[in-house]
């Protein structure tokens, strides 16, 4: 066991070692995949290694600490591979919540209510007895399953131009790992073949990663019978305000018309004047102005000033 759980965790280096040599455009997310699944492997490893029941907590500890940033890893890769944009607080949340996690199955008393430690052949095995806390944890695990789910048929939703069937084959990878966790969790094994499984979905990940540089690749480079001529640019400086509105008013979504207030802050944000100079000059206050503006982005279809000129040059 200890010479299996040895090969698993080099092959893991190794695998790491050749993306982070081999590939010079990196991802940062696939990177700190690679990463989690060889500090997986080395829990594993180390844990066989273990003669005593402080160490083998330890190793397991290291372990779990791969699985949370493996799955966190997963989400950030599937919506990359999907072309959605997030929040830049996201990843931080989701590597506070790890941080929680790690806690809860550090705790012996609650997330296990017995361990022991034996030998089975020539390594060590953790014996658990799983406490309260350990529904936390599975519904942390399927939380992310979901989530997943969620961000690909989003992609479909919104056909967005990213990989979204790349996707898909990565979260039937990460369901066939979290259907051997639940193997192992419920049917007493002697081999973590969770070690083996990580190894073959950092393969498939890598793969899907080549897929999706050729597909952004294809897309970004126009065929030569695509090549068309380019309009001259429109210079929006020298083009009379009534063109200006008029062009912003065939944006309108079907059945919204501009109130006489809202086409008069209309006229005022096309001279580029700020909020405070627009509510000094019609006698309102600037919360005001704020309402009639967000009001007059969302009827055209916009949600900032730098997006409203960008309609003047469709």
């Amino acid at each position: 066991m200890i010479v299996a759980y040895g090969v698993m965790a080099a092959l893991a280096l190794l695998l790491l070692l050749g993306y982070c040599v081999l590939l010079r455009k990196k991802e940062f997310w696939l990177l700190l995949l690679y990463v989690s699944v060889t500090v997986v492997n080395l829990g594993y490893f180390l844990l066989s290694l273990s003669k005593t029941l402080s160490f083998a907590l330890f190793a397991n500890r290291v372990a779990y600490l791969g699985s949370i940033l493996l799955m966190i890893c997963m989400l950030m890769t599937v919506l990359r591979l999907c072309g959605l944009s997030y929040r830049r607080w996201v990843p931080i949340v989701l590597l506070s919540l790890g941080a929680v996690m790690l806690t809860l199955v550090s705790s012996v008393p609650l997330y296990y209510r017995e361990v022991s430690l034996t030998f089975v052949g020539s390594g060590a095995k953790l014996c658990k007895v799983y406490g309260v806390l350990h529904p936390v944890y599975l519904c942390y695990t399927l939380g992310y399953f979901a989530a997943m789910i969620v961000t690909i048929l989003l992609a479909f939703k919104k056909q967005l131009k990213g990989a979204p069937k790349q996707a898909t084959l990565m979260v039937g990878v990460v369901l066939g790992n979290i259907l051997i966790w639940f193997v192992e969790k419920f049917i007493p094994v002697d081999f973590e073949f969770l070690s083996i499984s990580y190894l073959f979905s950092e393969l498939v990940f890598l793969g899907l990663y080549w897929m999706m540089q050729d597909y952004v690749r294809a897309d970004l480079v126009p065929r030569p019978e695509q090549e068309v001529p380019r309009p001259a640019p429109i210079d929006i400086a020298t083009m009379p305000m009534e063109e200006k509105i008029l062009k912003v008013l065939s944006f309108l979504k079907p059945g919204e018309m501009l109130a006489e207030r809202e086409r008069e802050v209309l006229e005022l944000v096309l001279q580029n004047k700020k909020r405070k100079e627009i509510a000094e000059e019609l006698c309102l206050s600037e919360n005001t102005i704020k309402t009639y503006t967000r009001t007059l982005y969302g009827k055209v279809g916009v949600s900032s000033r730098e997006e409203l000129y960008a309609l003047l040059i469709k």
